[in-house]
């Protein structure tokens, strides 16, 4: 009632409160933004470019949107939440920029570049409390899935993928009566080498996957868990369609046209075996209702 009169009064005088602070906070945040740009924008105009140049992290455009909508869809749940300001947020707000000086003096792109999700943290956990973080915590950490991992990380898990297809392939070929002898990432075959190169180690279409199968969950699962198992499932799915591709590709040498499967099969094929995968992977989903609601009958 107090605070009533005060705006009947403040309006009678042509003031209000409630206007003026909502002004306040309006332009506070829009300096925040301009600060964050102003720090942040050789950063991320490296990032986009590197989504738009390197065809592994191109899921990179989806994240920001998937994240504002995670936002947007909550925003009963954020306005309805307590905000309790604590000092914490300009401790994690500082370690963010260290972390930045850190990345920028010693050229690593991935440290400047995972700064600015701690950054946002330390700003939502400062001005808007521990609660207000913890609701906004899986629209700040999916985020992560928009940087490209580090190279010496990149090549330890391409490596090992480029070995794996090589073998599953050369394993599943004989099974169609293609001779083969596998030396590392080379499959010989009667007619030509085929050789698993790192962009055909199936890194790409792994992340993709992966990056969707997490924007499924959440669509699609309410718990933890299911979401997990799903985000999880998609990395053999991901590998057994990389090597039923370079299945299909030594098959079309030996019995099709090699120029022909090298060039528009092999291209063509990734596509086909990315959406092969994201039904396996709607597939597993289902198979996952089915054995919960078995349980729930029992």
């Amino acid at each position: 009632m107090e605070n009533l009169v005060q705006d009947v009064q403040a309006q009678a005088t042509g003031r209000n409160p409630r206007f003026l602070r909502n002004t306040s906070s309006a332009w506070g945040a829009a300096l925040i933004c301009l600060l964050i740009v102003a720090v942040y924008y050789r950063v991320l105009g490296k990032l986009v470019i590197d989504w738009w140049r390197i065809p592994d992290f191109s899921h990179g455009f989806l994240v920001p949107f998937f994240a504002a909508y995670v936002v947007w869809a909550k925003r009963a749940t954020l306005i309805a939440t307590k905000i309790a300001p604590t000092w914490n947020g300009i401790v994690v707000v500082a370690f963010g920029l260290a972390v930045l000086l850190l990345g920028v003096y010693g050229a690593e792109l991935f440290l400047s570049r995972i700064s600015l999700v701690i950054l946002l943290a330390g700003l939502v956990l400062g001005f808007g409390g521990h609660q207000l973080l913890k609701e906004l915590r899986f629209a700040l950490l999916v985020l992560l899935l928009a940087i490209p991992i580090p190279s010496i990380i990149f090549n330890e898990i391409t490596l090992p993928l480029q070995m794996l297809a090589s073998k599953l392939a050369s394993d599943l070929l004989p099974l169609f009566g293609v001779p083969v002898l596998r030396e590392g990432n080379i499959i010989q075959l009667p007619l030509m080498s085929l050789e698993v190169a790192e962009a055909c180690s199936g890194i790409r279409s792994l992340m993709s996957l992966f990056t969707l199968s997490i924007f499924y969950g959440y669509f699609m699962e309410k718990t933890f868990l299911r979401r997990a198992m799903l985000a999880m499932a998609s990395i053999p799915i991901a590998i057994a369609a990389n090597a039923v591709r370079i299945l299909g590709t030594g098959l079309c040498v030996q019995y099709w046209d090699p120029d022909k499967a090298m060039g528009f099969f092999h291209e063509f094929s990734g596509w086909v075996m990315f959406l092969v995968s994201l039904g396996c992977l709607f597939i597993v989903h289902r198979i996952m209702l089915l054995f919960t609601f078995k349980r729930s009958a029992a």
